[in-house]
């Protein structure tokens, strides 16, 4: 899921040329191009060429720490579906990885006799079969459009929206300009723009000290509309889970991540995954819009706390210790639970 590609599609002898030659050549004939521009094409790239779960990748997901991740997820859709009536549902993942939160998710819905049909919201062909290993039941998508239109959603969003390109604006002397990137020779550097009115500023930031930045995701605000229109239609819920904050706020998040450590964002492009804190009072305040009723965000520690992963921790033994403090410790605070649902859809649990 991301932008329209902000390349033209290279004739056939260019098609093997690294992305940060092809970058350098958009940027040197057409000029600099927006943050989100060089954001969507890097994790484009990034996502379609690897898999980057896991020791031997760039970073580690929660479900990829522990089942127990998946397994709490799965009996959480469960408990919403049974007390919604049990209705004829599809389970949707966003941006699913291995596959791994909605194998670990079935084995334990499936207990409960929650067996829907799955969806998955996914682009990258090296990570769809890696997908296929784990479901191989699965219904693929490219794009939160093309989902089922005829039963309710369960949709989870696990650390999906991080990935979504972000617009920046930067504070001048005289005003805010559009952050643009850049390059000299494969030597990408973002720069002030245009400037942009104040009107598009949070009128509590605009006198923000020159060099403050303010991020924005018009693509993340896009696919929350869709999503927050069709659970208003069709009925059902979404469970998104991300490290973020509740903005808007001034600060720079945009991050690079490389063999499990920070990299610097703007060196060889595609190679590297590129993520922004989410903000979580932009997608809230876009769900409710549409209608639908918003828990949250609350963190994710006391989200798994409340569901039962000291329960199961304690059922699968002490060699899950280390797991649990990752999820509730580590990853507590900084990651957070939002959920939106249909009127009609009783309280999800974990936010009573």
């Amino acid at each position: 899921m991301s932008e329209t590609s902000p390349l033209p599609t290279p004739p056939t002898s260019e098609r093997d040329e690294a992305l940060p030659e092809r970058l350098a050549r958009a940027i040197t004939l057409g000029g600099p191009i927006p943050v989100s521009q060089f954001m969507a094409a890097a994790n484009a790239h990034y996502y379609a060429t690897r898999d980057p779960l896991g020791a031997d990748g760039d970073f580690t997901t929660a479900p990829e720490i522990s089942q127990m991740f998946g397994e709490l997820i799965g009996l959480w859709a469960a408990d919403l579906w049974n007390r919604a009536g049990r209705p004829d549902v599809d389970w949707v993942e966003l941006g699913p990885g291995r596959g791994t939160l909605t194998a670990d998710a079935r084995r334990a819905a499936s207990k409960a006799g929650f067996t829907p049909p799955v969806h998955f919201v996914e682009t990258s062909p090296t990570l769809r079969a890696r997908q296929a290993e784990r479901v191989a039941d699965a219904h693929w998508h490219d794009d939160v459009e093309d989902l089922p239109t005829d039963r309710p959603l369960i949709v989870i969003a696990n650390e999906f929206f991080d990935a979504l390109p972000i617009r920046q604006l930067v504070r001048g002397r005289a005003g805010w300009h559009e952050r643009i990137v850049a390059c000299q020779d494969t030597l990408f550097l973002p720069i002030a723009g245009a400037s942009v009115p104040d009107v598009i500023i949070p009128e509590h930031l605009r006198d923000a000290a020159p060099g403050s930045i303010i991020e924005t995701s018009p693509t993340s605000v896009g696919i929350m509309r869709v999503l927050a229109a069709r659970i208003m239609a069709q009925g059902g819920a979404l469970l998104a889970i991300d490290y973020g904050y509740e903005g808007p706020a001034v600060g720079e998040t945009l991050q690079a991540v490389r063999g499990h450590a920070f990299a610097n964002p703007f060196e060889d492009p595609g190679d590297r995954d590129l993520t922004a804190h989410v903000d979580f009072a932009t997608l809230s305040a876009v769900g409710t819009a549409s209608g639908a009723l918003v828990s949250g965000p609350m963190g994710q520690g006391d989200f798994l706390v409340r569901l039962g992963i000291d329960a199961r921790a304690a059922a699968l033994g002490p060699r899950v210790a280390p797991d649990r403090a990752r999820l509730v410790n580590d990853m507590g605070t900084l990651f957070k639970v939002l959920a939106m649902r249909h009127p009609d859809w009783p309280q999800p649990a974990g936010f009573a």
